[in-house]
């Protein structure tokens, strides 16, 4: 803690140089955000021994912390400013607080599992030698971590009338942006009350941010490609990847239904993120995500996706969340001449953060050559089930980063795939890669487990398939 709070003062403190290149001040206003999330990050995991929170919520604040300080760097880089990135954060600060946060995952992990062990075998127990043991399909629509009030919020139509506030192009509701819905949500007294906000169908030219301060918001729109948010910031005119975010959501619970969230930079642009979200226990259902590099940003923290369209080029499903995409549509466009379409880029940073995306029941379609990832960091973690690959897939089926690089240390994985593309016997020789052949192996990677059983799986929300 010492160490971040010390970080973010420099920072604080850097972002007021008058000298400073602009595109250093924008990487600079990330890591500020960043850094005041890593200490909210590490005060929720503090506050969490002796309360009723798992180890695996713990893993997840300090994988978010992790992803934090990976971040802030990426800033710089964007910009090829590395080396002043080590000019304003002396190295071994930086270094401190990663090794920190290393060890406290190594903890958290070991008490996960210790955890895990005690909770099987008290359940074990209970029901007279496992007699009676929970099967790993559920017919429960929803996962535990929705309130029933939610679940009725995601089953009910989209009406004014189930809504706090609406937002209409028109002038028909009470705000004719989304980010004005937002500002005033913000202000509203409601404790822990569900808020909703209804964007009737049009298309809204905006750049909209949901801070970490706005808690249990639902966006809800009239569809797919009715409701649309669109934005065009980017690295190459100047804004971070992190910052490029059409729409961008930090506050948890956060709940979205039935929008298009777009960046129209174009591929000549690179990096330009349609949404970002850092939103813990957060859905996206029936929504449509649009884009060439970079489109979908999973930042940190834990998200669900149910139903979505996603479309983009390279690194399009990217970032540092635990993830599940389940019965999703994914479509790779044309990239630009010598560019190689990649599905993920998952960026786990530490053996030991509970992060990593598995893309479920879900369809592959390819416009052009493909590969399902890359690893952008050390530990990258990726698994696709069940799903159906497009023929376009390399055979190879994974692209290196560059080298050898984490080709020892990923874990990318593949269960009873179909499709043209979807033969492993062409399939990289990687140490990190696994053909899952059994189900107690895939099983590892569902929303009953890999979500943490004990906060998202027994019951409710969006329709969801808890096992394989």
């Amino acid at each position: 803690m010492n160490q971040a709070v010390h970080l973010h003062r420099l920072v604080s403190t850097m972002k007021r140089r008058s000298s400073l290149h602009k595109h250093a001040t924008s990487a600079l206003f990330d890591c500020l955000e960043l850094y005041e999330d890593t200490i909210d990050q590490l005060n929720h995991s503090r506050r969490s021994y002796g309360q009723n929170y798992s180890a695996h919520d713990r893993q997840t604040s300090l994988s978010a912390a992790m992803a934090n300080q990976v971040t802030c760097r990426n800033g710089f880089k964007d910009f090829n400013l590395t080396s002043s990135y080590s000019k304003y954060f002396p190295l071994h600060i930086h270094r401190n607080l990663t090794m920190s946060l290393s060890n406290s995952l190594a903890v958290a992990k070991a008490a996960a599992e210790a955890e895990a062990v005690t909770t099987a075998f008290t359940r074990f127990s209970k029901q007279g030698g496992g007699g009676g043991r929970r099967l790993m399909f559920s017919d429960d629509k929803f996962p535990s971590w929705l309130s029933l009030p939610d679940r009725k919020l995601l089953e009910i139509s989209k009406t004014t009338a189930n809504a706090d506030l609406v937002v209409a192009k028109d002038g028909s509701g009470q705000y004719t942006s989304i980010q004005q819905a937002v500002n005033a949500a913000a202000k509203l007294p409601r404790k822990n009350k569900r808020l909703v906000i209804y964007v009737k169908a049009g298309i809204y030219k905006e750049n909209v941010e949901i801070k970490k301060s706005i808690k249990n918001l639902m966006v809800i729109g009239d569809g797919i490609d009715s409701t649309i948010v669109t934005g065009n910031r980017n690295v190459k005119d100047g804004t971070t990847t992190f910052r490029s975010a059409t729409f961008a959501v930090s506050g948890v619970g956060f709940i979205a239904q039935g929008m298009t969230f777009e960046n129209t930079a174009g591929p000549e642009k690179h990096q330009a993120v349609a949404l970002r979200s850092g939103s813990d226990f957060s859905v996206f259902y029936d929504c449509s995500f649009k884009g060439y590099q970079d489109t979908l940003y999973l930042h940190s923290k834990r998200q669900f996706l149910k139903n979505c369209y996603i479309y983009g080029t390279v690194d399009m499903i990217f970032g540092d969340a635990t993830a599940i995409l389940q019965t999703c549509n994914i479509y790779t466009r044309k990239p630009m001449s010598g560019q190689k379409n990649t599905v993920t880029a998952q960026s786990r940073n530490d053996p030991n953060e509970s992060t990593g995306f598995v893309i479920q029941s879900s369809t592959v379609s390819t416009a052009a050559e493909t590969y399902l990832g890359r690893p952008w960091k050390q530990y990258s973690r990726t698994v696709f089930i069940k799903c159906s690959i497009g023929g376009l897939v390399n055979a190879a089926g994974w692209l290196p980063w560059s080298g050898d690089f984490a080709l020892k240390t990923l874990y990318y994985g593949e269960y009873g795939n179909t499709g043209a593309g979807a033969s492993v016997s062409g399939r990289v020789k990687w140490p990190g890669y696994h053909i899952l052949r059994t189900a107690t192996e895939a099983g590892k990677f569902t929303v009953q487990n890999f979500l943490d059983g004990n906060y998202w799986i027994t019951a409710a929300g969006v329709p969801v398939n808890a096992g394989l």
